[in-house]
């Protein structure tokens, strides 16, 4: 029996079948060892094959299609290890939150890099404009200048109070979305406001910190309601927050490539396999020194070039 995981709860995967059926499933044991380096070898999102039980018994995930696309990051605490955030998806959208809490460039840019290692777009969404003080509308603007020159799209909204989220709403039909950012950004306002049945938990940003409360603690999948002329709804996947995201298996100088603005610039350099860090000739860093490459984005860049070091952004969820 053919189905798709919609829950993933990491003792468990609820899977919904083609013809709508809901099974508790799990995955048999000998199915880890087939090669999968990733602490979870199903993620929501993968169509699976499922043998069903006996009465009362859950179901077993038997086989895993072929993934399109996927995204990934180092598993927390478990260096030669990968978490698959989910499978299959169209587009992601990533949370910037200027403040409250902030989310730092190095962070968006790492993940950027990952979801152009494995072809999946991404729209960024700052949230939480209605809170912004005058500089922290001002910082908004430059981050979006930055990641606009780049090449990416980007939205502002106030998940809370509903300002800006039918323009992006418009962006998620007939698609499969994952919401990914930092806990205490947003994500799970805005599943609230675009399918409110949804009813998944939020919670207070720290006062003591600045920083989000954990409320969604397993990757779920959520139907968009049909909307009139849109014949294809689609869906959003929740995920639990993340502190830092580690790349997986991206080799050094593969690096430059993931960043587009890096890339395009480096084809002028005087050497084809210019590291970008102190070669003579290289467009990236004379394109740094004329304020024509954003300082943030070398420095992310760098910080990657750099994750040798096993321990680095290996946060927990």
């Amino acid at each position: 029996m053919h189905g798709t995981v919609i829950r993933n709860t990491g003792s468990s995967y609820i899977v919904r079948t083609d013809d709508g059926k809901l099974f508790e499933s799990r995955v048999k044991g000998n199915f880890r060892l087939k090669g999968i380096r990733t602490t979870n070898p199903v993620a929501v999102g993968d169509g699976v094959t499922i043998r069903l039980g006996g009465e009362g018994e859950l179901a077993f995930i038997t086989a895993i299609d072929d993934r399109r696309n996927y995204i990934i990051r180092k598993a927390s605490n478990l260096s030669k290890q990968s978490h698959i955030l989910a499978a299959n998806i169209d587009q992601v959208l990533l949370f910037f939150t200027i403040a409250r809490p902030e989310t730092t460039p190095t962070f968006v840019d790492r993940f950027l890099a990952s979801a152009e290692a494995y072809r999946v777009p991404v729209v960024l969404v700052f949230n939480k404009i209605d809170e912004l003080s005058p500089d922290e509308r001002e910082m908004l603007r430059y981050w979006e200048a930055v990641y606009r020159e780049v090449g990416y799209e980007t939205f502002r909204i106030s998940a809370l109070d509903g300002e800006g989220v039918e323009s992006l709403r418009t962006r998620l039909y007939g698609k499969i979305t994952l919401l990914a950012g930092h806990s205490g950004v947003g994500k799970s306002t805005l599943i609230n406001q675009l399918i409110p049945e949804a009813k998944v938990r939020t919670a207070e940003i720290s006062d003591a910190h600045g920083t989000g409360m954990h409320t969604t603690t397993f990757s779920e999948l959520f139907d968009l309601p049909v909307a009139q002329g849109i014949p294809t709804a689609g869906s959003l996947i929740d995920i639990p927050g993340i502190k830092g995201f580690g790349t997986f298996d991206i080799k050094p100088e593969e690096v430059s490539h993931y960043f587009r603005d890096i890339f395009a610039i480096g084809a002028d350099c005087r050497f084809s396999n210019c590291t970008h860090t102190c070669e003579p000739g290289c467009a990236v860093i004379d394109a740094l020194e004329t304020h024509r490459l954003a300082p943030s984005r070398y420095t992310s860049y760098l910080s990657m070039l750099e994750d040798k070091d096993e321990s680095k952004y290996r946060e927990a969820y």
